[in-house]
């Protein structure tokens, strides 16, 4: 018997509305801080590195608390994990705008911000719709979930901005706390843990994922995982000011953040899609590669508002369309009754490329005065991910296949 896929506490409709919300209000903060790169290392005189840290610290303590966060939320119920992370979540940004220097600002946005991330984010969402939705539907579903969390990034990256220029960042930054916690009553629609059969045994923590990582094929999904996180941090969070550098307004900069989130919701619903159709681990290597094309192209042309935002178009449709095949494939290999934890533990990985790309944004344009070198180290990423991602076999793993009744 495999885990069961259970009906769930409330309707299927309602909880898929419910936590698509959820996804899309908390990746929509996450994703407007670039917007606050320049006004506040301009106000409280950090560096870019200072900044770039805080903003890694992030990223990273989101990767690490992402694998329990998942676990917790498979055995004590998503509902509870996701009330707990948005409150988390909204004190850590409340903290980042009363932050005084780089120190403050690496355990509020950092730290404090990073676990809150992790236990409300839209990987803890779609462990409640794997465990709700028929296996054939999950895929499509991911999909629709990522393509929520993008319609949060198109929605909030504009607003924040005009909160930035009406009232300053510190109060964009009170006002996006609050936006935080309209999480806490969604998250009742969430609420119902992941159980077993007698077929399956209930595994520990590290047990659980010593087998996984036994599965060579989602060693090198982890793998390939990281730069994923590589692209996206960086882009999220130094486009804006490269973009500046060049010339162009801050209104451009939370344009193309958000251009980028609304060709995404495209790009996450066909991955959603076409990864019930086609092999998964092909399209994923098919996203890789031609976001290094995308970045190539980007870096021969003269930097200019049509380019960036062609530029932003071409990523948003590459962007999370990673997230619904990758969770797709970790679901097969593994079934529902892990996917919380073996889900975060590659969204681990993911975090991990995530920390090296804002970090090293930073500490490059520190000491060059320039972000290319980053760029190019994009591209090279990116062909290593797709060629990694070839060999993985779409199938069961043998260490997880169900015990025969």
């Amino acid at each position: 018997m495999t885990a069961t896929t259970l009906r769930p506490a409330v309707p299927l409709l309602v909880l898929i509305i419910a936590g698509c919300m959820i996804a899309a209000i908390g990746n929509g903060v996450r994703t407007s801080f670039g917007l606050f790169t320049l006004p506040m290392t301009g106000d409280l005189g950090l560096s870019r590195e200072g900044w770039g840290m805080a903003m890694a610290i992030q990223n990273l303590a989101w990767g690490i608390a992402q694998p329990f966060a998942g676990a917790f939320a498979d055995r004590v119920g998503t509902g509870r994990t996701v009330a707990a992370g948005a409150a988390i979540y909204a004190l850590g940004v409340l903290g980042m705008a009363f932050s005084p220097d780089a120190g403050m600002l690496t355990i509020t946005a950092g730290i404090v911000t990073g676990v809150g991330i992790a236990i409300c984010s839209f990987s803890v969402v779609m462990a409640a719709f794997g465990r709700a939705v028929p296996p054939e539907k999950r895929s499509l579903i991911f999909g629709v979930a990522t393509a929520a969390s993008s319609f949060g990034q198109f929605a909030f990256a504009p607003i924040s901005q005009g909160f930035i220029n009406a009232f300053g960042w510190h109060s964009a930054l009170l006002y996006m706390a609050m936006a935080l916690l309209m999480i806490i009553p969604l998250s009742y629609a969430l609420r119902g843990r992941t159980e077993n059969t007698t077929g399956q045994a209930d595994l520990p923590f590290m047990q659980a994922l010593a087998k996984a990582w036994g599965h060579g094929s989602y060693r090198l999904l982890v793998i390939g995982f990281f730069v994923c996180g590589f692209h996206l941090a960086f882009i999220n969070v130094h486009m804006p000011a490269y973009l500046v550098q060049c010339g162009l307004s801050p209104e451009v900069g939370s344009w193309t953040i958000a251009v980028i989130g609304l060709f995404n919701i495209a790009g996450s619903l066909l991955a959603g899609y076409y990864g019930g159709r086609l092999p998964k681990q092909l399209l994923l290597a098919s996203i890789y590669f031609l976001r290094a094309i995308a970045i190539g192209l980007f870096l021969l042309f003269p930097v200019t508002e049509i380019t960036a935002y062609t530029f932003a178009a071409a990523m948003g449709l590459l962007w999370l369309s990673t997230v619904p095949l990758t969770a797709g494939l970790v679901s097969l290999f593994f079934g529902a009754r892990y996917m919380g934890m073996l889900y975060g533990m590659a969204f681990l990985s993911h975090q991990l490329g995530s920390f090296v790309g804002v970090w090293l944004g930073g500490f490059v344009y520190d000491q060059t005065g320039s972000y290319s070198l980053v760029w190019y180290l994009g591209i090279v990423l990116g062909l290593g991910s797709a060629a990694l991602h070839i060999p993985i076999n779409e199938r069961s793993a043998p260490s997880f296949a169900p015990t025969p009744a």
